[in-house]
């Protein structure tokens, strides 16, 4: 199993690449250790692009490196610490999201003006404000997560988005479909803003339906296969 969480891990790393979510070697992507030693989490030093299974290490609860070579990113506590409060998150991913850090910074609410949008609103999405700086610590990390709360993702205001899921494929495309909703609102606040969204009812209606995770991270591993 462990091998094959690796891979995952690492294709995870590189779906995000294609959807243009890489920020040079940061940003990073983890998975729930299936025997509770911790995370298996993307290497610090690689982008997306070029991850393997090889640059894919088993970091403790308390950030040491247990398994596989490489150095740990300073802001495990974003994984260690959502999985802590979330027993139902098996997987989580941070990246600097160009898109939803403008659209954060203009504290506007998230509208459902795309299917994208109904994924994360109604209530609004959550935003993070404590800081704007890495989150290095156990209790900036358990502050994030009490911001997330039951919720899939959160806008880190001035930094960039988390996300999570029960699973890596659903975890990624909600950091990716975030940032989508995000480009949609920032294009139409830019056209002068919205005028028509999908009401709370259609919305919620629609957020069981309109995206399957697993078909959009299985096109994307097919594409990259074939590259």
């Amino acid at each position: 199993m462990i091998p094959a969480l690796r891979r995952a891990v690492a294709l995870g790393c590189r779906i995000l690449a294609t959807e243009d979510q890489g920020d040079f070697v940061w940003g990073h992507v983890s998975a729930r250790d299936p025997e509770g030693r911790g995370i298996w989490m993307k290497a610090s030093g690689y982008g997306f692009d070029e991850v393997t299974a090889d640059q894919v290490i088993l970091v403790s609860w308390d950030g040491e490196v247990l398994e596989g070579e490489g150095r740990r990113h300073l802001e495990y506590p974003i994984h260690t610490e959502l999985m802590r409060a979330r027993p139902d998150v098996q997987a989580v991913v941070h990246t600097h999201a160009p898109w939803s850090v403008a659209f954060a910074a203009t504290a506007e609410p998230l509208r459902p003006i795309s299917h994208e949008g109904t994924l994360f609103v109604p209530p609004d999405v959550a935003r993070f404000t404590e800081t704007g700086d890495l989150v290095t610590t156990p209790q900036l990390g358990e502050s994030l997560a009490r911001t997330v709360a039951d919720r899939n993702v959160a806008l880190m205001v001035h930094h960039g988005i988390v996300a999570c899921g029960g699973d890596l494929p659903t975890a990624v495309f909600n950091a990716v479909f975030l940032e989508r909703a995000c480009r949609t609102n920032m294009r139409t606040l830019m056209a002068g803003g919205p005028k028509t969204w999908s009401s709370d009812e259609e919305a919620v209606a629609k957020r069981g339906h309109v995206y399957v995770p697993q078909a959009a991270w299985d096109y994307l591993a097919r594409r990259l296969a074939d590259g």
